[in-house]
């Protein structure tokens, strides 16, 4: 197989899976270097490099989600009402570990400074920036058979997350990927034709 379609088959295989376990087949340690790759290899405009990890494992796991739940508690006070969030949170925690992404706001300000000509730009580039890691992570995760899904729990956690884990301020929580053991695959998904979403001159 090229690696051309070894790619585009991976690309297929990437799914938002919900059914996860933390039964990994890997080692926590094999995870920590797939996205240790993936940090130093995913491109950023002007290499300014602003995305930030933090990978949770185990009770550090479950802990980021009990701060989910309890947040969302507060805004959501009818039980009956808080019923399915308490239901999709339990699924989150089933999983094996939670991977948060943060964009470092000292490395986008500096970015402005140095090419005022830019400034406007830099905040969009470093969630594009951020956006290609979880890509680049979500789709080797897949490679290794895990799971994953995509979560953006903030702004409501993000003080709580700032707090238990001594984030440093200048970095901005813009979401959390959890990950897993699929324990069921993703259903059929439908596609628009890509007639309407590209266009060839030439």
């Amino acid at each position: 197989m090229s690696d051309l379609n070894t790619l585009q088959n991976l690309t297929e295989k990437r799914r938002s899976i919900y059914a996860l376990s933390n039964k990994l087949s890997v080692s926590n340690e094999a995870v920590v270097k797939l996205v240790e790759h993936a940090i130093l290899h995913t491109p950023s405009a002007f290499n300014s490099q602003s995305t930030r990890v933090v990978i949770l494992f185990g009770e550090e796991h479950q802990k980021l989600w009990n701060i989910a739940e309890d947040a969302l508690r507060e805004i959501v006070s009818d039980e009956e009402n808080f019923k399915s969030t308490k239901e999709k949170i339990a699924g989150f925690k089933a999983g094996a570990g939670t991977i948060m992404f943060f964009e470092d706001q000292s490395v986008v300000r500096s970015m402005q400074e140095n090419a005022p000509l830019y400034a406007d730009k830099f905040p969009i580039w470093a969630h594009q920036t951020s956006a290609m890691h979880q890509y680049v992570i979500w789709t080797a995760l897949a490679s290794i058979d895990i799971g994953a899904n995509l979560q953006h729990y903030n702004p409501v956690i993000d003080d709580k997350v700032a707090k238990a884990w001594n984030i440093d301020k200048d970095w901005a929580l813009n979401a959390q990927m959890v990950f897993g053991a699929i324990e069921q695959l993703a259903g059929d998904k439908t596609f628009k034709p890509v007639e309407e979403r590209m266009k060839v001159f030439g």
